[in-house]
């Protein structure tokens, strides 16, 4: 098929409740020679639009609205004239680190096909309010923002997060998907749905 998935690692801040971490995050870039979506904008926009190079951004979506996931999105979308997109649960989240809304929202069951593959919104609150996952069955891949790691549950010790909806997102929304479907994550290395069936 002709739709790949691009992938850089950023390293920033991530910051919340008074405290401030440093971080490393996944960037992952989904499309063909000519068109792609941008999965999160968190620390470096040039290397971000790196990877994209000369391709059309059909959206920025971000997977939620805590700040090291987010804070470049605005300046990316101007950059590839694109839309930038975040689940409403989060616009409380978002507000934390930008004034202004962000382009559009995300919702339930939306689809996005660049190339000849389909990203599908999962709403996954839980980590945040509005978090969510994209789901491709032609690539076989979750892009999982932080709801899933290798290892299991994103976390939810923090402000608007909460372990037992997070659980029931997981249990509910990602396990229903296909055993070896690749989980590729926010932050670390990938897994597969089977692989977190005993850390959930």
């Amino acid at each position: 098929m002709s739709a790949r998935i691009d992938h850089t690692v950023t390293s920033g801040t991530f910051s919340l409740d008074g405290e401030t971490f440093d971080v490393d995050n996944n960037v992952w870039v989904v499309g063909d020679d000519a068109e792609c979506l941008v999965i999160d904008a968190p620390h470096d926009p040039d290397a971000v639009m790196d990877v994209v190079g000369d391709r059309r951004v059909l959206a920025v979506i971000c997977t939620h609205g805590h700040d090291d996931h987010v804070r470049y999105a605005p300046e990316v979308g101007r950059r590839a004239v694109a839309p930038v997109l975040l689940h409403p649960a989060d616009l409380e989240v978002w507000h934390l680190t930008h004034a202004d809304d962000p382009t559009g929202a995300l919702t339930e069951g939306q689809e996005f096909r660049v190339g000849d593959a389909t990203l599908r919104v999962l709403h996954t609150p839980g980590h945040s309010p509005g978090s969510v996952c994209l789901y491709s069955p032609e690539l076989g891949v979750l892009f999982s923002g932080d709801t899933l790691f290798e290892g299991g549950p994103g976390a939810t010790g923090r402000s608007f997060s909460d372990a037992d909806v997070i659980v029931d997102s997981i249990k509910t929304r990602l396990f229903e998907l296909p055993g070896g479907t690749v989980v590729k994550t926010g932050h670390g290395d990938d897994t597969t749905i089977d692989a977190e069936r005993a850390n959930v």
